[in-house]
């Protein structure tokens, strides 16, 4: 059958999409317009306040982000894409398992997220491969593929097509669903109605705001990723300011802290896709085991995987802090020598880090630094 998507058939293509897209391991779709205006002041305030720091692309973008059919010329519709990423043997209770790892200063915390493949290709490739049935089923039509690779407000075009609502940490949730999931886009220049958006469930909650290490949700909806460990470890270029070092604890890549403190995330569904299945190599490996890899090492091991885009010396400085806050926690011969180890590295960034990391343990004790407590699960409204 052929769709004539311009007129009455576009709720049947919707559907077909749909059918498609489940195929393809996507576990929702929706549709959104082009029309974001009312978000650009929003975007404009955030930009205006320095909150997207070194990610000077965002500045200068700037409403285009708000303007798809700006971006991609032609656009008609957005058909927005959610895929979830928990792997499938992902334990019953497993927020509570992950706050525990935090309460092990000596373990390397990888975001859930990045464990596995990195979810750009995963993404793209499968975004495409929907693109070519619809293609067949349409004939050959413009459209591009986005996957949190160009100026595009992913969260937005999300909540606008039912995907979830925005939460207070800014990602979208989902009641059935939570918020463990990836979105993607493909901007499209022929019409399909638009899906409708969903209303907003946090109630009154603000687990979220309140569990935050850096307290980088600055408030409700609005996020300063200068304070965020996300952003910190994997965005920013250089230095980590020294006052934020203590908070990130052994975080190393990424923080999911906002997304295991939120009630919702019990509700939060396992891929079946194989690609996000995590990397041994990457959960429960000591910080000192991986301060050892070399760079060869480091891209034999993250080969496919989001990780490598940061480069061995922000790996290096990322678990040069994390060594640090362990030291403080207790003195540790072990810890010490793998720092001493890097004490001469080519980087300056490195080497500041390292430096950092071991006067740490004349900072505190264990008695002035007790263990992680992860908060108490409030309840959802």
């Amino acid at each position: 059958m052929v769709f004539n998507s311009s007129q009455s058939d576009g709720p049947f293509l919707l559907a077909q999409i749909r059918d498609w897209a489940r195929e393809l391991g996507f576990s929702q779709i929706g549709v959104a317009g082009v029309d974001l205006s009312t978000a650009e002041p929003g975007l404009l305030a955030w930009l205006a306040n320095g909150f997207h720091g070194d990610m000077a692309y965002m500045e200068t973008h700037g409403v285009r982000r708000a303007r798809p059919a700006e971006l991609v010329p032609g656009t008609t519709s957005v058909i927005t894409a959610r895929m979830d990423y928990l792997p499938a043997t992902t334990p019953e209770g497993w927020q509570a398992v992950e706050f525990e790892r935090l309460e092990r200063p000596r373990e390397a915390i990888v975001s859930l997220y990045a464990r596995g493949r990195d979810y750009h290709k995963v993404l793209r490739a499968r975004l495409q491969q929907l693109s070519e049935r619809i293609a067949e089923a349409t004939g050959p039509f413009g459209h591009r593929v986005f996957t949190d690779s160009a100026p595009v407000l992913e969260v937005e075009l999300g909540a606008r097509s039912g995907q979830g609502w925005r939460g207070r940490h800014t990602l979208v949730l989902d009641r059935d669903g939570g918020s463990m999931f990836f979105l993607g886009e493909i901007y499209v220049d022929f019409a399909l109605p638009a899906t409708q958006p969903v209303g907003d469930h946090c109630g009154k909650c603000t687990a979220c705001i309140d569990v935050c290490p850096t307290a980088a949700i600055v408030a409700p909806y609005r996020l300063d990723a200068r304070r965020c460990i996300s952003y910190l470890t994997i965005e920013h270029a250089g230095s980590i300011p020294a006052e934020l070092r203590p908070l990130m604890g052994n975080r190393i890549y990424g923080c999911d802290d906002c997304q295991l403190t939120c009630p919702w995330n019990k509700f939060a569904v396992r891929s079946p896709l194989p690609d996000f299945d995590a990397r041994p190599a990457l959960v429960g490996q000591s910080l000192a085991s991986l301060f050892a890899w070399t760079e060869e090492e480091f891209l034999r091991q993250t080969e496919g995987s989001p990780i490598r885009r940061i480069g061995h010396e922000r790996w290096l400085r990322n678990i040069a802090v994390a060594l640090g806050n362990a030291l403080r926690k207790a003195d540790d011969a072990g810890i010490r020598a793998a720092l001493q180890a890097r004490s001469g590295h080519p980087s300056a960034v490195v080497r500041e880090h390292v430096q950092w990391a071991l006067a740490q343990h004349a900072v505190g004790s264990p008695a002035a630094n007790p263990p992680y407590t992860a908060p108490g699960s409030p309840s959802m409204g």
